[in-house]
């Protein structure tokens, strides 16, 4: 990596733009950065680190990308900016970067915050011209990354040799050395590989308990089942030969157990045989007992028979009365209904005519019918004016409803605009490093840029056409106002002269005999002017003088939308230019199809890439959904309008139609009702008529049928005719009776009931008592079976499953010896881990141990062969060794600790140490080439001698073609150093100088 250019503006100190040439400062090789104290010479350094990772290092970054890197001393217009050129990788790039910005609102007051800002260009030799790459954060910070193979605390530890950094790395004990060694060679992969063996030691060791416990719980569930014939002795998981017991014991108790299932299946057969016998005891002496039964039922019912005769024939007299009364119920049933009808006719009537007025009290039907149809003619006629009334509301809701989708649709805007307004960090948050599709999607992205230019000055192209034709029938019809102007003008000073000339005529109206006259004083009045035809009079003058004055206003508003149609024409015109619109419409065609092509070739490479292309579609939909809601919004103001206009059309009627009434459908609802009631009266009225005549005619036809079925008048016929229930319930009667008496003769013709009448009486309890003693001998039996039988069932099956988890476990346990054993080892806890090492300690310290190589090259000369950096695995008081850090004096041959080295001493062998991890870091990040070194402060301890041998060591560095800067105020070294980059600080902020 080398620095070429580094340009910052409005960063830290720097109020105006400050630029470094780091081409000509690497020249010389070596290179001093000074400056008072405060001045910003670190910021400098700040700005590079700034530009490579979008932070600074240390405790200097604060606010989040920035956002407090902004100069006090600058403008409130000027922004803030860092650009380096530098080449790495053999690729020359350069990043610019602009952190975010509180800036003033170009309208009104207050301030606005813009959004951070990255670009990323690469040189291109073959043409000579820069080429952009990307401008999204993400994408660049991985470019960098990938391409110096460091991260941003690896770079400021290796590149930027920050302030008593490393002094306080020679004297940190192991943990604090582990911790900074740990970033910068990122050694958690075997960190991460101690977890794994210590989570699968803890895996490993469970999964053989639980098979010990679960091998035991099987044990117990065996003893258990066999009862006290299973003896087991005290076992816990581990124990030695707990499977051989566990075994051992299982087959003496499979053994016992089928011993005991012989005996009882020879009991169960015997106890079978003794209650079949019962049972079949049992069901003789039952049938016995139900025939004995059954014949004294039989003689208990022919007696009860005997007690309700009487009641039978009274119920079959009365059956054959109601049978004559049927013939009369047709009758009955509709004189019934005619009276019913004639009474709910006759309320209905009078209900109807109470709700009429007093002068429809003696109307009849005829009457109320004629006054019926007179109120329908007068409602009639209001129907046009109803239509009118209901086709007003019909737009009122239609207004309402334009309102609510005009809400509907602002919402769906403000969505969309909120969704949209969170694209760009979307977006880059799905962008990956794809170098198949990086050209392709650059070229998306520069097309998606120009599409919305190109598209503005479409629009603005068809506007520019639009307002032309506007323009020019804005200006015919602001001529035709200006010719209306000046005639209505013309015409009112005709009037005005006209008058003028007659006014003698208009004062000598207001004479009187004996009145001064107005314009000589004279009293007398002897010839007073008369006015002649087409006299013009004041009330005349001042009509004209009001048609001129709309005429010019008129013709004022015509000349300013012309003014304003020939403006937007401008402004159109200036955004489209000259092109037409067809053409620009191609272009814009053009675009959109280049624009899908590009975006099609970088999708479908990888699954971020195709969430990414989902992503810019429902920007895209959004996008669309906001523009169909403008589109909506526009049509509806047309529409909104035409609403209105038809609205105040229908109002100017129905004010005409209602009259005195709130509204038409008032004066309509008053009509209708007095038709209906009107209407309902004349019906009422028809139908009481109608009900008196029928209820007439029933009750003759009900005495002739009375008479006819033999009784002496119809009310009689009414007290003998039964109802459904009472004809059900006494048939039912009459049948039982007839049923009763058929089954019990049948009983006592029954041959084997008769017999059974002559024996004695049998005893079913004793039976019962005998099957249920069989039974219960019968249960036993099969209960003792049953239990042998599932006894033998589970010792065998918990005896094939305690033999397969003996055979499993073997496998198991030494699997998990072996993990224990490389568990141990690399956690440095086992006893074959002499130095109780861990692993990534054990790593570290290798890399401890390069570090200390290459430093003792540069240490060794910086102090005249003196001293050597060794690294010390010794431990350290009760921790683990691996990572100490001795120097070896060769005055007097000794090894001792670096905390006892002086100030001087301390800082070279830390800078020995620093340029040592520069170059392991270095070889470990891939072999990137790091051309550039900053060290910061420390050269003030040094006595000449060594500051010289110091310098000659970092001149040495140019063998390698690097070049260092080193950032310090000693006044020694800018006599000893001759490519100088000078702070100069101010009240106005600090500027840089640079010369040799």
């Amino acid at each position: 990596m080398r620095l070429h250019r580094l340009a910052v503006t409005a960063f830290g100190p720097f109020g105006g733009t400050q630029t470094v040439d780091f081409d000509a400062l690497s020249a010389a090789g070596l290179y001093l950065l000074h400056g008072p104290t405060g001045a910003g010479k670190t910021s400098v350094l700040d700005a590079v680190c700034y530009a490579l990772y979008g932070s600074v290092p240390g405790a200097r970054q604060s606010g989040g990308q920035g956002a407090n890197l902004r100069s006090d001393h600058a403008a409130p217009a000027t922004r803030t900016e860092v650009a380096l050129e530098l080449t790495v990788a053999g690729r020359r790039l350069e990043i610019t970067r602009r952190p975010p910005w509180e800036r003033p609102k170009k309208r009104g007051s207050g301030t606005t915050l813009d959004k951070a800002q990255t670009w990323l260009r690469e040189y291109d030799a073959a043409t000579g011209a820069w080429k952009d790459l990307s401008r999204s954060h993400q994408e660049i910070g991985e470019e960098i990354t990938q391409l110096l193979g460091m991260s941003r605390e690896q770079f400021c530890q290796v590149v930027l040799l920050p302030q008593g950094d490393f002094a306080r790395f020679l004297r940190a004990d192991a943990e604090a050395r582990g911790k900074l060694l740990g970033r910068l060679f990122d050694t958690r992969r075997f960190a991460e590989v101690e977890k794994r063996l210590a989570e699968r030691r803890r895996v490993t060791e469970a999964r053989v308990r639980d098979g010990d416990a679960e091998l035991l719980a099987d044990a117990h569930r065996m003893q258990q089942a066999a009862g006290d014939t299973m003896d087991l002795p005290e076992l816990s998981p581990g124990d030695p030969g707990l499977a051989d017991a566990v075994l051992s014991a299982a087959a003496v108790a499979r053994s016992t157990a089928r011993e005991q299932l012989a005996v009882a299946h020879s009991r169960l057969t015997a106890a079978e045989s003794a209650r079949a016998a019962a049972d079949r005891a049992l069901d003789d002496v039952r049938e016995l007992a139900r025939l004995q039964r059954r014949f004294r039922e039989a003689r208990e019912r022919a007696g009860r028979l005997a007690e309700r005769a009487e009641d039978n024939r009274r119920a079959q007299r009365r059956m054959e009365r109601g049978r004559k009364a049927e013939a009369v119920a047709p009758a009955l049933d509709l004189r019934e209904s005619a009276d019913a009808a004639h009474r709910r006719a006759t309320a209905e009537e009078a209900h109807a005519r109470a709700l009429l007025p007093d002068r429809f009290a003696d109307a009849g039907a005829a009457g109320l019918a004629a006054a019926a149809r007179r109120t329908a003619e007068e409602l009639g006629g209001l129907e046009s004016a109803r239509r009118a009334e209901q086709r007003l509301a019909r737009l009122v809701a239609e207004r309402a409803d334009l309102d609510r989708q005009e809400r509907a649709d602002e919402d769906v805007r403000q969505e969309a605009e909120a969704w949209l307004a969170d694209w760009e960090a979307l977006r880059a948050g799905l962008q990956t490093r794809i170098d198949a599709a990086q050209e392709a999607a650059t070229r998306a992205e520069q097309l998606a840029v120009q599409r919305e230019p190109a598209r503005r000055r479409l629009t603005a192209a068809r506007q520019r056409d639009r307002l032309a034709l506007d323009a020019d029938d804005a200006q015919r019809q602001a001529l035709a106002s200006a010719e209306r102007a000046v005639e209505a003008r013309a015409h009112w000073l005709d009037l005005k002269e006209q008058r003028l000339t007659g006014i003698a005529a208009e004062l000598a109206a207001h004479l009187t005999d004996g009145e001064p006259c107005a314009v000589c004083g004279a009293t007398e009045h002897p010839a007073p002017a008369r006015k002649v035809a087409g006299h013009v009079d004041r009330d005349a003058e001042e009509r004209a003088l009001a048609a001129c004055r709309r005429a010019e206003e008129r013709r004022s508003e015509d000349e300013r939308r012309l003014g304003a149609v020939r403006e937007a024409l401008a402004a159109a015109t200036a955004e489209a230019g000259d092109a037409p619109a067809a053409e620009l419409a191609a272009e814009a065609e053009q675009l959109e199809r280049e624009y899908t092509r590009a975006r099609d070739a970088a999708s479908g490479l990888h699954a971020a890439q195709e969430e990414l292309r989902r992503a810019e579609q429902e920007r895209e939909r959004r996008v669309a959904v906001r523009q169909e809601a403008a589109v909506r919004a526009a049509s509806r103001v047309g529409h909104r309008e035409r609403l209105d206009r038809e609205r105040a059309a229908l109002e100017e009627e129905l004010a005409r139609a209602r009259g005195a009434l709130d509204s038409v459908a008032a004066r309509a609802a008053e009509l209708e009702r007095q038709v209906a009631l009107l209407t309902d009266a004349a019906d009422r009225a028809r139908a009481a008529e109608d009900t008196a005549q029928r209820l007439k005619e029933a009750d003759a036809r009900l005495a002739d049928a009375a008479f006819r079925a033999g009784f002496d008048t119809p009310r009689d016929a009414a007290a003998a005719l039964l109802d459904d229930a009472a004809h059900r319930e006494l048939q039912h009667r009459l049948d039982a009776w007839h049923a009763e008496e058929a089954a019990v003769r049948a009983v006592f013709t029954e041959a084997g009931t008769a017999t059974a009448a002559q024996a004695p009486p049998a005893d079913v309890t004793a039976a019962e008592q005998a099957l249920a003693e069989a039974d219960r001998r019968l249960r036993d039996a099969v209960s003792a079976r049953d239990a042998a039988a599932r006894r033998c069932a589970e010792l065998d099956r918990l005896s094939a499953r305690a033999t397969a988890s003996v055979r499993r476990l073997g496998p198991l346990r030494e699997e998990h010896e072996r993990i224990a054993r490389m568990a141990g080892l690399a956690a440095g806890t086992s006893a074959d881990n002499e130095r109780k090492m861990r692993l990534e300690s054990y790593v570290l310290a290798a890399r401890l141990e390069q570090v200390a190589a290459a430093a003792t090259a540069r240490l060794q000369r910086m102090s005249s062969g003196r001293y050597t950096l060794v690294h010390s695995d010794d431990r350290t008081g009760r921790g683990r060794s691996g990572l100490g850090l001795h120097v070896v004096d060769a005055w007097t041959g000794r090894e001792r600790d670096t905390a006892t080295l002086s100030g001087g001493e301390t800082f070279f062998a830390s800078l020995a140490l620093a340029l040592g991890l520069a170059d392991v870091v270095t070889d470990e990040a891939g072999g990137v080439r790091l051309d550039t070194l900053f060290i910061d402060e420390g050269f003030g301890s040094l006595d000449d001698q060594t500051l010289d041998e110091v310098l000659d060591v970092l001149d040495s560095l140019r063998e390698r073609d690097r070049s260092v800067g080193i950032v310090s105020h000693v006044a020694d070294l800018r006599r000893r150093v001759h490519a100088q980059l000078e702070v100069v600080k101010g009240r106005s902020g600090s500027v840089l100088r640079q010369r040799g």
